[in-house]
């Protein structure tokens, strides 16, 4: 995929850079796979706003994505590429023989009408789905799993990819797109290959108004607010605010906020690059 900057015929366009060849082949979702989205503009069942900045934004219909990748040893065919609302990277369909129908993560390079697998009998090949413990070591993966079973949680987002490096017993050692290196056991899945959509980053919208078609309201400043709003507001004239801290007065900007006693901890080989 390329992108693109467009003339500054008008100010939305002047700093606007949009995407050339998407990769989508179809338009339309696949209706059998959607599920309404029910919208709370950041408030909870009181109506009390618990989230800040939110509301508005475009319909959306979720799209049901199989993270798990559980239909093994089933031969599936790639029918499309699609747009998905609700996240950066490419979604495509997916129609196994036995004729059901599924949306999985696309990644970079799969096409329309390549032939995808997951289990044991799969090849590590781009798309196919495989446990850490049948992938050859040094191959790029995304959409791994934390917990047997539990679905993919890491290396998800547009143009994202982790590293099988090594495997200990029944761990495996695999570098994150953070730069975190950490063990996961062998019987987690992971599938093959860079999530797609990797220039989504080079993407610039050019206007405050595609925020809000996305949903998001404008956010405000803590320095800004008034003493009574914020722990940084208040003072005369153009005051800096003193130590930058959130609305809660947990401090910023370095502040380590990760619990000390967390599970996980003893599971990170070395931690991700500040």
């Amino acid at each position: 995929m390329a992108v693109k900057k467009l003339k500054p015929t008008t100010p939305g366009q002047r700093h606007k850079v949009v995407a050339v060849d998407t990769g989508i082949t179809k338009s339309k979702p696949e209706k059998s796979l959607l599920q309404p989205i029910h919208r709370t503009g950041g408030r909870n069942n009181t109506g009390k706003m618990t989230m800040r900045y939110i509301g508005g934004g475009h319909k959306r219909k979720y799209r049901v994505i199989d993270f798990k990748r559980d239909k093994d040893n089933v031969s599936a065919e790639v029918l499309s590429v699609e747009y998905d609302p609700n996240r950066n990277a490419r979604i495509c369909l997916v129609q196994y023989s036995d004729g059901e129908k599924r949306y999985i993560i696309a990644p970079n390079g799969i096409e329309v009408g390549q032939k995808i697998m997951s289990g044991t009998d799969a090849e590590p090949e781009i798309g196919c789905s495989l446990f850490l413990q049948n992938i050859p070591l040094g191959t790029i993966i995304h959409c791994i799993e934390l917990q047997p079973g539990k679905g993919a949680q890491l290396a998800r987002s547009a143009g994202t990819y982790a590293q099988l490096s090594s495997r200990d017993g029944k761990y495996a050692i695999v570098k994150l797109p953070s730069g975190e290196t950490r063990m996961v056991l062998t019987t987690c899945r992971a599938s093959i290959g860079t999530v797609s959509n990797s220039d989504f980053a080079l993407l610039r919208s050019g206007k405050a108004g595609r925020s809000r078609w996305l949903g998001r309201r404008p956010r405000v400043r803590g320095v800004v607010m008034n003493p009574v709003d914020h722990p940084m507001g208040g003072g005369e004239g153009r005051a800096s605010g003193g130590h930058p801290r959130s609305r809660k007065g947990l401090p910023a900007k370095g502040y380590k906020t990760r619990n000390r006693k967390k599970y996980s901890s003893s599971l990170i080989v070395e931690k991700r690059k500040k």
